[in-house]
């Protein structure tokens, strides 16, 4: 039997439906290729921007090592009436260059930068190494922690299970179960800063709250009584109440302290000032510097350690942070 052909209309449609199959193809290939293409293109221009922005946040890092270098050859006394605490708010990066037309960002068609940031005394905190010496926790400092966690509204079991936690997570020291010693216990991990001391086992709460009053540097430290709030001077000084110590923090606005028993002058006899825990200087330095270019917004964390001998300032740790972190540390 023979198979008749197909009538031309049907062949044409067939045709057709091939044709238009093919350019859709066609059409959604040429489709991912050019989205393929833009996301290549988007994440190398924020890898760019991120890049760049790292390198102003470096310099203006080196910057506030300029800072803190020229003030300790100007004074060996540290408080908050000198340059390096004035927090710089948000400020266009051409107005620190200089003012010709090469460094006119506006002029040549690029993205205007923002810089800002804060430099704080680490030294106005307490210093939770001082908790611990050769192995065992100092009860004159456990002390001081359990008052201050008293101050900021913490359990007062908090002090305690974070003295015996750096205890155990200290370098060298033994931890015994049951009077036998056991190595194969977990011991906590020695934090790197205060940001980690949920591994010590305390909530992100408690962190969040103890923040602005501890500090974790690498060597024992003595508190600066010239920048220190006065939750860190009452917890610090043995004989002081809340109301002392403000008077303290008003006092040092009209005249900063040029050595430890000027205090006593505002605080009363009945202070404890020990010139072993308590000081006018600072050493420790931490520097949260944000820079905004176009929508990226890149914000980093700095532990400055400056030498007294030889006036060098070091960069001990630099870290990425939330800039919403740098913007709260500017309004306060």
């Amino acid at each position: 039997m023979t198979r008749r052909p197909a009538p031309m209309g049907a062949q044409r449609g067939a045709a057709l439906l091939t044709a238009m199959i093919i350019v859709t193809l066609i059409t959604t290939l040429a489709a991912g290729m050019v989205w393929q293409q833009w996301v290549a293109v988007q994440v190398e221009a924020a890898e760019r921007s991120q890049a760049q922005a790292r390198w102003i946040l470096n310099g203006a890092l080196d910057w506030a090592r300029l800072i803190l270098r020229e003030d300790q050859r100007t004074s060996d006394v540290d408080h908050l009436g000198e340059p390096w605490a004035v927090p710089l708010a948000e400020a266009k990066l051409s107005t620190f260059l200089a003012a010709d037309r090469n460094n006119n960002a506006d002029e040549a068609g690029a993205p205007e930068a923002y810089l800002s940031g804060v430099i704080r005394d680490v030294q106005a905190r307490y210093n939770l190494r001082n908790l611990v010496r050769e192995g065992k926790v100092q009860p004159e400092e456990l002390k001081t922690l359990m008052r201050l966690c008293e101050l900021i509204g913490l359990p007062p079991s908090v002090a305690p299970l974070i003295a015996d936690s750096l205890r155990q997570a200290m370098p060298g020291t033994t931890v015994e179960l049951n009077g036998i010693d056991d190595s194969r216990r977990r011991t906590p991990l020695l934090p790197a800063s205060v940001d980690d001391l949920g591994w010590l086992g305390l909530t992100p709460a408690t962190v969040q709250r103890l923040a602005p009053f501890v500090a974790w540097l690498p060597a024992n430290t003595p508190v600066n009584l010239n920048t220190a709030p006065r939750e860190v001077i009452v917890a610090v000084v043995a004989g002081v109440d809340l109301a002392g110590a403000e008077r303290l923090v008003q006092a040092r606005l009209r005249k900063h302290l040029q050595q430890v028993e000027d205090a006593r002058e505002v605080l009363g006899p009945g202070a404890a000032l020990d010139s072993q825990r308590l000081g006018v200087n600072s050493r420790y330095f931490e520097v949260d510097g944000t820079m905004r270019l176009d929508t990226l917004v890149v914000s980093q964390r700095s532990l400055l350690e400056r030498n007294p001998q030889s006036r060098d300032v070091r960069v001990l740790m630099s870290r990425r942070i939330d800039p919403a972190t740098v913007r709260t540390s500017l309004q306060q």
